[in-house]
């Protein structure tokens, strides 16, 4: 069978949970150490009826011998395992991993959905994240108490809660609350499509670096956004218990097998009890029988009633992981019932990961994410999957418009979706032996206007890798009158692009990124790998800035050019006062324009038209602005219809159900009574038949 432990390995594993040696169990068959030898080792595998001896010996079936799917005879009893203190007497009043974040919810479901998307599997479907609230009371709280085996652990917290420092602290408010309240808070976070924690139980893999070790990322691609290992501390540091259960769906196979591989892990702080000095960290398994590890609680493969009686069952098959938090508080204070909780939850997850979760017309979002809360297995808050446009509509707009290639260059109506490159001079690498040289990547910044219930707008919101927002930084020198808008950077991978130079963003940005992974500034990591990093991360920051301005319309003047402000003052719309009430009349809502090398003004104008149950005729007027006298009116060379109108014989024609309209003109220089370089013009229209418009 393709996914089975190979027998050697698994009969090796046998012999030592029933204490057997290879000798014994040759004496039992009546063959030589050397043979069992063999098979142990993969050089042999035992004949058909020696297999039906080996299995009655190991109290198994053959079947089980050849399937290799679960291990001989009984389950050794499943408890918890606590390290003991060092023998140079170092000792840790807590996790350190643990206090580089806030213990929030926010910041738990941040950092735990960023490392389900680091994990997705399959890259057609998005990676599914589900987080439960589920509080216990009563006979329902004391059963959960028993499957836990708490009776294990009582001592071991009342030594660490006492404690003076703060991990101590909180410890001893979570006991309080326990015995006091008689209620426990549960928080199980459930990511389907995911790699699941595969690897050995001690050797490099996924599972031992969340199970195992601390600053272990241990990242399957170089897509991810994450980088410290420290992440995974949040799920700790979210548990006024210092304690996490897992349950882990494999995505390649372990020990023959995949499904529900189990273990708990407990930090606290160092503590002395009966006598004995232990060193923090303790683990809920199934003790080890190999020789290097032995008593070591181990990860092991439970059945469906102790993942149920844990709290830790799982919907389907689909590959990935479940945390269960025990204890699980909100640090930031703001949230305390289930139903506040609830909504801080969805609201984290939109704002984080509102771009991962938006999709295009024929690509698939990268994340789909729900929320529910229940006490004591009953619903109190039905499952609520997180729709990112309820709280950032003009965002998702935005990013929508880039996935489906419906954007433009420039903003000359409104709902539109402008798109400018934005240059990111990623520097050589200091080490040897890679790349000796920099590279230029080409980010992507995408405005649009803001929506009317954007609780925050006018910032640009940034990220890279699998869009999860890093950072939204508000734009410099951007002038005043700046109409309300969203801009989104798409940098590396978050662009589309999988090139080389997008590789090297995202390396660079990665490293410019603190543990916290909300901004991009100076760090160790990147000052140590990068030559001139604080200069390229600032030019980047101005490139932004000035892409920005350019699409909005506030670009300044150019050194050794005709500046763009001198003709944005040179270029005025003659809006025409609006009274209370509905307007009547098309408005001019922007115009573009220069002067050519003819001489004549080249124009691009945009009106802002009110429906009505009748269509519009509209003659278009140019005019010179001077600063004394009358206004003279220039002619038209050319008038030309852009977006949702047409010309004829000189007038413009809009449809009753058009709400924006788009017309060119370009002035017949010979109307001209000075130099276009030397006065403004303005545009007006008229409605056909009546006085100005």
């Amino acid at each position: 069978m393709e996914d089975s432990e190979d027998f050697g390995v698994w009969l090796g594993r046998q012999l030592r949970r029933k204490g057997l040696s290879q000798q014994g169990l040759g004496q039992e068959l009546g063959l030589t150490r050397a043979a069992v030898s063999a098979w142990v080792t993969g050089r042999a595998r035992p004949r058909p009826e020696v297999m039906v001896r080996i299995a009655e010996i190991l109290e198994t079936d053959v079947a089980t011998l050849i399937t290799r799917d679960a291990d001989a005879g009984s389950d050794r009893p499943i408890g918890w395992y606590h390290r003991l203190a060092h023998h140079d007497g170092g000792r840790e009043y807590g996790n350190a991993a643990a206090f580089a974040f806030d213990a929030n919810l926010s910041v738990l479901a941040r950092e735990a959905t960023q490392n389900a998307l680091d994990e997705r599997l399959d890259p057609r479907r998005p990676v599914r994240v589900r987080f439960t609230l589920h509080e216990l009371t009563g006979e329902h709280l004391h059963a959960f108490l028993s499957a836990l085996k708490w009776d294990e652990l009582e001592s071991h917290y009342a030594a660490a809660a006492e404690s003076r420092q703060k991990a101590g602290r909180v410890l001893a408010e979570g006991l309080r609350a326990l015995r006091e309240d008689a209620s426990l808070l549960l928080l199980r976070i459930d990511d389907y499509n995911a790699s699941g924690l595969t690897g050995p139980e001690y050797g490099d893999g996924r599972y031992a670096a969340v199970v195992r070790r601390q600053l272990d990322s241990h990242k399957s691609n170089d897509r991810a956004g994450g980088s410290y290992g420290l992440g995974k501390a949040t799920l700790w540091a979210a548990s006024r218990l210092g304690l996490v259960l897992i349950n882990s769906t494999l995505s390649e196979a372990h020990e023959g097998r995949t499904a529900r591989r189990v273990v708990g892990r407990l930090d606290l702080p160092w503590r002395e009890v009966e006598g004995v000095a232990y060193a923090g960290p303790a683990w809920l398994g199934q003790p080890d029988s190999e020789k290097a590890h032995e008593g070591v609680s181990r990860s092991w493969w439970a059945d469906e009633r102790v993942v149920a009686d844990l709290r830790l069952d799982r919907e389907n098959d689909d590959p990935g992981t479940s945390f269960l938090v025990v204890g699980a508080h909100d640090a930031a204070g703001g949230s305390d019932t289930l139903e506040d909780l609830h909504a801080a939850l969805g609201r984290a997850l939109s704002d984080n990961f509102w771009a991962a979760m938006t999709s295009g017309r024929s690509t698939p979002a990268l994340l789909e994410a729900s929320v529910r809360a229940l006490r004591n297995g009953e619903p109190v808050v039905a499952e609520r999957r997180v729709d990112p446009l309820d709280r950032h509509p003009a965002l998702v707009h935005a990013l929508r418009a880039y996935i489906d290639g419906e954007t433009v260059d420039e903003l000359t109506a409104p709902g539109q979706v402008a798109a400018t490159e934005v240059a990111l001079a990623v520097p050589s690498l200091r080490t040897t032996g890679r790349r000796g040289v920099g590279s230029s990547h080409h980010a992507v910044l995408l405005v649009t206007q803001a929506a009317d219930q954007d609780e925050q707008h006018s910032r640009i919101v940034c990220m890279r890798g699998n869009r999860m927002t890093v950072m939204a930084r508000p734009p410099r020198n951007l002038g005043i009158g700046v109409d309300p808008f969203q801009a989104v950077l798409l940098a590396g991978f978050a662009t589309g692009d999988d090139s080389s130079a997008a590789h090297a963003a995202e390396e660079f940005l990665r490293a410019a990124e603190p543990p916290e992974h909300d901004r991009w500034g100076v760090t160790d990591e990147l000052t140590a790998a990068y030559a001139n990093a604080p200069r390229r991360l600032s030019e980047f920051n101005a490139a932004m800035d000035t892409a920005l301005r350019g699409v909005i319309g506030r670009r300044a003047m150019g050194r050794g050019t005709v500046g763009h402000e001198v003709l944005r003052k040179l270029l005025r719309l003659d809006l025409p006062p609006t009274a209370s009430g509905r307007r009547r009349h098309p408005l001019v809502d922007r115009v573009v324009g220069k002067v050519d090398a003819t001489g004549a003004w080249t124009l691009d104008v945009t009106l802002d038209v009110p429906q009505r149950d009748v269509g519009w005729q509209l003659s278009p007027v140019v005019k010179f602005d001077v600063r004394s006298g009358g206004r003279p009116s220039l002619e038209w060379a050319e008038l030309s219809a852009k977006e949702n109108c047409r010309v004829v014989e000189g007038r413009l024609v809009i449809d009753p159900d058009v709400r924006s309209a788009r017309f060119g003109g370009v002035t017949a220089v010979s109307s001209h009574p000075v130099a276009a370089a030397m006065a403004g013009v303005i545009v007006d229209i008229q409605q056909v038949g009546e006085a100005s418009a």
